[in-house]
């Protein structure tokens, strides 16, 4: 079972936000195309979103339902990779001071992915959750950037207001 965490720095309600928004998915998870709506309303549960997933020339489509949503708190989604099977992915997100700790727990539900499931699968499990944390992380930090060097301007430098701090001609 691959699990995976990491601190993003922003609110929980902030990535909360990234992850209820649907048409969002293809931003923040890895080897995917632009994400729709396909039945109900996301991400409530047995809501489900289509979209495309690239191989080289090739594209598949691809499913994702969400199977448990506790709002503001947990997302725990049903992938469907065509011929690979189904896989179990569950988000969780804590507070973490003013960030946000999200932890990401994925194993393969059925099909050839459990059948294939190995360290070797792992590993690559592993490096696509690191990329895809990274990637939730730059969606959530990059829209709070402004407002973040508002509250907290650098010492000795410029804010964000455009006024100068000490020290500066």
């Amino acid at each position: 079972m691959a699990v995976r965490h990491r601190l993003i720095k922003a609110s929980p309600a902030r990535v909360w936000e990234v992850l209820a928004d649907g048409t969002r998915y293809a931003q923040w998870v890895v080897g995917t195309a632009a994400s729709q709506p396909k039945d109900g309303e996301w991400p409530q549960e047995s809501a489900s979103i289509s979209y495309q997933i690239r191989l080289g020339p090739f594209e598949v489509g691809n499913e994702t339902v969400v199977r448990r949503c506790v709002e503001g708190s947990v997302l725990e989604l049903e992938a469907h990779a065509g011929p690979l099977g189904t896989a179990r992915i569950s988000i969780e997100l804590r507070k973490w001071g003013e960030h946000c700790l999200v932890i990401v727990d994925e194993h393969p539900l059925q099909g050839a992915g459990g059948a294939l499931h190995n360290l070797g699968f792992e590993a690559l499990i592993q490096l696509r959750h690191r990329a895809m944390l990274a990637r939730l992380a730059k969606t959530c930090e990059g829209d709070d950037t402004a407002e973040e060097r508002e509250r907290h301007p650098r010492p000795g430098g410029r804010y964000a207001t455009g006024g100068s701090g000490a020290g500066h001609a």
